[in-house]
């Protein structure tokens, strides 16, 4: 495999169960190690990169505040700085107002949005999504996706997203990349032709139908 991902894209990564996706994703994020090759990431910066997982993995003996600011205190911020910058990320994932809840008093969507928020508070370059919203039922799926959008419109940040859904990649990205079966290549790389600004209308939109037309016309040649 070949690939490069420039600064501010909005990438999504689809491909047959098995096929590598969210191996590449842990060796970006350092996870695990290439057995060949190299990946390299410039500049190089500690904490630059955050990863959410398909699962929230909240603890739940913490508030979704001391959960949103887990990082910043493994960091050795100070209390209050911590406290202030993860109401900032609660805010911006709508869930300023939960703060004081357990993550047993959350829905599976609430829970998420707490994870989204934990990964924004050291400030990253970059994201990685590994099929975060996949348990969710369709509408909060929805909402989420929008809310991602925009968090990555408004922040510039790079976001590697691992997701199955052919119509998510399709919403959300600006360039879809379908792995082969086998071997870690790549099937498609594919530029994205539509408008920057997302929401539901967009879903009814034929753009939307040909580009979901594409990646599945690569995913049915690696079933």
């Amino acid at each position: 495999m070949n690939l490069e991902i420039a600064a501010g894209e909005f990438i999504a990564i689809l491909g047959p169960s098995g096929c590598g996706k969210s191996t590449l994703l842990r060796m970006i994020a350092r996870l695990i190690e290439p057995s060949a090759g190299h990946i390299a990431i410039q500049p190089e910066e500690r904490f630059q990169t955050a990863f959410v997982f398909q699962d929230a993995h909240l603890l739940p003996w913490r508030t979704v505040l001391d959960n949103a600011a887990l990082p910043l205190e493994l960091m050795g911020v100070p209390q209050a700085e911590r406290y202030a910058t993860a109401r900032a990320a609660l805010q911006q994932v709508n869930l300023f107002e939960a703060e004081d809840r357990y993550p047993a008093q959350l829905s599976g969507g609430m829970r998420m949005r707490v994870s989204l928020a934990r990964a924004l508070v050291t400030q990253p370059r970059l994201l990685l999504l590994d099929e975060p919203f996949a348990a969710l039922d369709e509408i909060t799926r929805f909402r989420l996706d929008i809310q991602l959008r925009e968090l990555w419109r408004t922040r510039g940040i790079t976001v590697i997203f691992v997701t199955h859904s052919i119509s998510e990649a399709a919403f959300l990205a600006n360039r879809a990349v379908v792995l082969t079966k086998r071997g870690g290549g790549i099937k498609l790389d594919r530029r994205l032709d539509l408008p920057a600004e997302r929401n539901d209308e967009l879903r009814m939109d034929p753009r939307l139908g040909r580009e979901m037309q594409a990646l599945l016309g690569a995913m049915e040649e690696e079933s």
